[in-house]
């Protein structure tokens, strides 16, 4: 399967792109730590089959610190032990947030709960802008068949820049 189109290489493209990006360093700039944002995008990535995204935050989370084990268990969160409560509120987040057409409430009264119980006002603003945001990434990279192995850590940082 070969990419369908290059979205950096159109005008139109890449200025939004762009936006989303400075969007993304806003989110990284907020208390929420970075490794639980890689957390969470990584989960979301996962639904969502993107692989540009997977490889992105999979190689994020290691340059922030994440340990191969946690990794790797993320797609398994629920029967790990690896993981503390506010971790588990926010990979909750993540999929209910992502999986949006699976429940009629959309996300949990539980897991809201959970998310308010553990995180900051500032903190909760960054998960729901996070979960919306790579929504919409791993959207735009499934349909242009974006593919993931050629990410290396810090690249979206200096598109940025």
């Amino acid at each position: 399967m070969t990419a369908r189109f290059d979205l950096q290489a159109n005008e139109l493209g890449a200025k939004a792109a762009r936006r989303l990006a400075n969007v993304s360093m806003v989110i990284s700039q907020s208390p929420l730590p970075q490794s639980l944002q890689e957390l969470v995008s990584l989960r979301a990535s996962q639904i969502n089959g993107c692989g540009w995204c997977i490889d992105m935050h999979t190689k994020e989370a290691t340059a922030a610190g994440e340990s191969a084990t946690r990794l790797h268990l993320v797609a398994g969160w629920r029967e790990a032990e690896v993981f503390t409560d506010a971790e588990r509120a926010a990979l909750a987040l993540a999929e209910e947030g992502t999986r949006l057409a699976d429940a009629s409430t959309g996300v949990s009264d539980e897991t809201w709960d959970a998310v308010r119980s553990y995180f900051t006002d500032d903190e909760v603003a960054a998960l729901v802008m996070l979960v919306a945001l790579i929504n919409a990434a791993n959207r735009m990279g499934v349909i242009v068949r974006k593919k993931g192995g050629s990410y290396e850590a810090g690249m979206l940082a200096a598109a940025v820049g």
